[in-house]
């Protein structure tokens, strides 16, 4: 019977990244079949699971595939699974699977729309999050306030945050007279609210904040806010290539599954702005 590394199989599973779940072994947060794990355990489908006490389902190498979207997500939406106060998230309306989940690669804070990436492959989305990818983001942003030179300079050269230096590797004007202008910057990390917070350090405002390509992937036209799209073979071969990954082939769909994924596709609604759930 084929089995796998413990870490591995955490990873693909979208517990955390490999490295992570090593450290996790090490602390005793993990069981197989109720004994405590250890570094260099192996497991396969018939083994049983648990972190922190709760069972996990475990995706193996034999079954995983390797399926990737984009999303455009709407204003309102939060980037957690599920909220403990009721919020839309942005996993309301992703296709159904039969197997695994969708793992949101990063997150956008609530009142930041645009492009996010989910995919079934945990090691693929852990991999793409972590730094040493050196992964470009690029966002619009419309500021409300006077930008000048110095001031762009300043962001490009890097600014003392909280949580140390931050800087755009590339500030572009793109839009907008008056009080309101739109930019496009760049940033080569995830941390939480770093545009924002570069922004407010030079003492202006965002109004509005987008992010419209990550790495090699922009924000699809077609697209629409609250709408998906999935990306095709090619395209996921290309992106496992660029993670030094490799490629693996998606099961082909029959035709019936064809037309339900037709059918999702066409019965996807715009939604610009989300509000909060209603209570039954």
């Amino acid at each position: 019977m084929n089995d796998e590394k413990l870490q591995k199989v955490l990873a693909r599973s979208g517990v955390g990244s490999r490295r992570e779940m090593e450290r996790w072994i090490e602390a005793g947060r993990i069981s197989v079949n109720g004994e405590l794990a250890t570094l260099g355990d192996r497991i396969s489908v018939r083994d049983e699971v648990e972190v922190d006490g709760v069972a996990q389902k475990m995706v193996f190498d034999r079954d995983s595939e390797r399926r990737v979207l984009v999303y455009n997500k709407p204003l309102g939406e939060v980037s957690t699974r599920h909220d403990p106060e009721g919020r839309a998230t942005v996993f309301d309306h992703l296709p159904p699977l039969k197997q695994g989940r969708w793992i949101a690669v990063g997150r956008l804070d609530i009142n930041t729309s645009g492009l996010l990436l989910f995919t079934t492959d945990g090691e693929l989305a852990n991999n793409l999050m972590h730094p040493s990818a050196n992964i470009d983001r690029e966002y619009a942003v419309r500021i409300l306030g006077d930008v000048n030179d110095d001031m762009i300079a300043r962001l490009k050269k890097g600014v003392l945050l909280d949580d140390g230096m931050a800087r755009f590797s590339d500030v572009q004007y793109f839009d907008g007279d008056g009080a309101n202008k739109w930019y496009h910057v760049v940033v080569m990390e995830g941390r939480n609210r770093e545009v924002r917070r570069l922004w407010e350090s030079q003492s202006v405002q965002v109004s509005r904040l987008k992010r419209v390509r990550y790495g090699p992937f922009f924000l699809p036209s077609e697209v629409k806010a609250g709408h998906w799209k999935e990306l095709e073979q090619k395209e996921i071969n290309m992106l496992s290539s660029m993670m030094g990954m490799k490629q693996k082939k998606n099961k082909a769909l029959t035709v019936k599954e064809k037309e339900q994924a037709n059918r999702r596709v066409k019965r996807q609604k715009t939604r610009r702005e989300v509000g909060p759930k209603r209570s039954d």
